[in-house]
């Protein structure tokens, strides 16, 4: 063809004829938009991209220069673990950001929540905010005029920036808690929340309601544990002290460690002020723990005498430490400091600490648990001056569990190295000792039936005293003492027919368990003059251990020729949860001493035990000591609880030691709604017959956060208490 005819015709098929074939290319094209665009108009429409689904518009337009798509109703979109519904939802495909607008509402899906699963509207955090912005491409937002909440925090904000793992909040403010004035709030100028796990600021106010009197530079919440920051106010009247408030309050500084201080104000006495704290490990907080207290006054009140007769002086003080911790899985720690200035200075300040514990300890022990060993090294110390403690400075010990041997013998042993000491009061001497001891005893179980087992112990004890101060006689003394002796019992049951459905008895199943053990210790108490007795036999209404490896007394032993017999009993019924449910437990046991040191008898006390549990609404224990040559009555000690669920409790207990004590107590309480209950407590003396304690009181739950006592007491014939004291103690219940 001729090249001008060939060009001549090129030319309109550039402009028409070669588009011919992009035709339906175009066609379709539009075909897919009209189509995409009808199926968005529809109602209840879904459209899905890679990753992120939208659905529920009612009304939906497409701007196709901008590549936005606008969508009206409720609308709900899923993508990347975030979750959030609003009225207005632009979608722009060409940068992939989601602006959403009109009472949005944003779930943090948890992590290990897969997006879409019908789980995740009752995981993670729930924010409200009146406009957001979502960048797919990072996976973040930003929001404006937020809220947002997960229990146990509750948080409003200016706004917020972030992502599903963490959260930025510009001008907070939080609330632990259910929103209400009495609630632990804080400012902060900026808040960063983790779902789940912690929340940070910086430039904190902290308070309680609108006050927010503590500022802090930083705070921090591990959202796993109890609120860190601890409140407890407590105030009124006792005649000994005035009127009188006392203040303990502690905040976050770090996630493992809070601290604060302790303050009391007493008309009568003065200013008491000391720091505190409370530490853990937050990732393991039973493998780390720990807390400390203190307190200063200078006492310008009536402070009387101590408890051994020596003026109280002037300047009067008090320092608790204790700490607790797990090293590993083999290795534990635990130690105690209780440093007092004077005797009676937590009996007037701090009552409620003061009489669960009225001897302090300070200790300081280490364990290391083997495969079948232990090895510890324990130290006792004496910080104060009006008590006599045995010391151990400190004392090494290893402890052996029983191994087997061929012929089917066990072996056990322990041994120890201690220094000790134990300082003179006022008048007496000073005792010490350097003690090496070790015991090594063999045994042989013989089980003749499947209902009797008889056990022969033979043992030894090899003891040496060095460094001796305070012992009769001067100098290194070394003894050795020999044990045999016999462990045997026999089981047998019975089972008997018999329901009760008001007692939901099915069944009745009694075991009884004979017991008899045998101890020949001869000459146990040789070289007495040799040994400074610092472990030494202290009163006791029970039964001492039996045998020459269980002595506590080592430094005071006396020549041993026992027989102890024992009868326990106990009556079970079938429990449909536990399998079996006790009814009654009764134990009975005595000694006969065949060889006995100068003003024992030969015949030991009758000591029984009893605890009858014929609901779990009702219990009675009792405890008594009967002297079998004159069934004289030489302690009995019991005590009644009658229980009906949380409505009310009511206890009756009392008391008795021959010619020392005999008094009753009743502990009750009643709770009149979800917000009040009562208390009572009444403690008689019946030798002097006189009521030597009543408190009567009321509390109240404020908001589930506060626990407020109002508590009136009147006390007679105490030394130091207050004749009339009346209370007001706050407490926090949870935060």
């Amino acid at each position: 063809m001729d090249p001008l005819v060939r060009g001549r015709i090129r030319k309109p098929a550039l402009a028409w004829p070669e588009a011919a074939p992009l035709a339906p290319r175009v066609i379709r094209r539009f075909i897919i938009v009209l189509a995409g665009v009808a199926t968005l108009l529809a109602s209840g429409a879904e459209t899905t991209t890679p990753g992120l689904t939208i659905s529920g518009a009612d009304d939906t337009s497409v701007d196709l220069a901008s590549g936005e798509s606008t969508m009206r109703g409720r609308v709900l979109i899923s993508d990347a673990g975030l979750l959030f519904e609003a009225d207005l939802v632009r979608h722009n495909r060409r940068t992939d950001v989601v602006t959403a607008s009109g009472n949005v509402v944003l779930t943090l899906i948890p992590e290990q929540v897969a997006p879409g699963d019908v789980r995740a509207n009752s995981g993670g955090a729930r924010l409200l905010a009146d406009r957001l912005v979502y960048d797919r491409r990072t996976q973040s937002f930003t929001a404006d005029n937020i809220r947002f909440g997960s229990y146990p925090i509750f948080v409003e904000g200016l706004s917020a920036s972030g992502s599903r793992a963490r959260v930025t909040v510009e001008h907070a403010r939080s609330i632990f808690g259910e929103p209400n004035r009495w609630q632990p709030t804080f400012y902060a100028d900026r808040l960063i929340y983790e779902p789940g796990r912690q929340i940070r600021t910086e430039g904190a106010l902290l308070g309680i309601g609108e006050v927010r009197a503590i500022s802090l530079a930083r705070f921090e919440q591990d959202l796993t544990q109890p609120f860190a920051f601890a409140v407890a106010l407590n105030g009124g009247y006792r005649s000994a002290l005035g009127a009188f408030a006392e203040a303990n309050v502690q905040v976050p500084v770090s996630r493992a460690l809070r601290l604060g201080g302790t303050v009391g104000l007493y008309s009568r006495r003065g200013l008491m002020a000391g720091p505190s704290g409370r530490y853990s490990d937050p990732d393991n907080p039973e493998g780390l723990h720990g807390y400390f207290r203190s307190g200063y006054i200078s006492d310008y009140g009536d402070r009387e005498t101590d408890l051994l007769g020596r003026p109280v002086p002037r300047d009067r003080a008090y320092a608790e430490w204790q700490h607790t911790q797990r090293i590993g899985d083999a290795l534990t720690l635990r130690a105690q400091l209780n440093w007092w200035k004077d005797s009676e200075v937590l009996r007037d300040f701090r009552p409620k600490e003061f009489y669960p514990v009225q001897a302090p300890d300070t200790f300081v022990e280490s364990v290391y648990t083997g495969s079948n060993f232990f090895v510890s090294a324990f130290g006792r110390f004496q910080p104060n001056s009006f008590q006599r403690v045995q010391e151990r400075r400190p004392e090494l010990r290893f402890d052996l569990l029983p191994v087997a041997l061929p012929g089917g013998i066990y072996e056990r042993f322990n041994g120890s190295v201690a220094v000790l000491r134990e300082d003179a009061i006022l008048t007496g001497t000073t005792l010490e000792s350097h003690r090496l001891d070790a015991y090594y005893a063999l045994s042989r179980p013989i089980q003749p039936t499947s209902w009797a087992s008889i056990t022969p112990v033979a043992g030894a004890r090899f003891t040496h005293y060095a460094s001796t101060v305070g012992a009769a006689r001067a100098g290194d003394y070394t003894r050795v003492l020999g044990e045999l002796g016999v462990d045997a019992e026999m089981r047998a049951s019975g089972i008997f027919a018999y329901e009760n459905t008001r007692w939901k008895i099915d069944d009745l199943r009694h075991l009884i368990t004979p017991r008899v053990g045998y101890r020949y210790i001869p000459e146990a108490d040789r070289g007495r003059a040799h040994i400074p007795a610092i472990d030494r036999n202290v009163f006791s209404t029970y039964l001492p251990p039996l045998g020459l490896g269980a002595a506590r007394n080592l430094d005071d032993l006396h020549a041993s020729h026992v027989v102890r017999l024992g009868f326990d009993n106990t009556v079970q019924t079938r429990d449909p949860v536990h399998g079996s449910r006790d009814l009654l437990v009764f134990n009975l046991a005595n000694d006969f001493r065949l060889e006995r040191p100068p003003g024992e008898r030969d015949v030991s006390d009758l000591h029984a035990e009893l605890s009858l549990m014929p609901a779990t609404w009702l219990q009675l224990d009792a405890y008594q000591s009967v002297s079998p040559q004159n069934f004289t009555l030489r302690e009995f000690n019991s005590g009644i609880t009658v229980r009906d669920g949380n409505a009310w409790s009511l206890r009756f207990a009392n008391n008795y030691l021959r010619r020392e004590l005999e008094d009753y107590l009743v502990d009750g309480r009643v709770r009149l709604n979800e917000s009040f209950e009562t208390l009572v407590r009444v403690h008689y003396d019946a030798r002097r017959r006189r009521l030597n304690e009543q408190s009567y009181g009321i509390v109240h739950n404020l908001a589930n956060t506060w626990l407020i006592s109002y508590t009136v007491s009147l006390y007679s014939g105490r030394r130091r208490e207050s004749g009339v004291g009346f209370n007001i103690q706050i407490d926090t219940v949870r935060f």
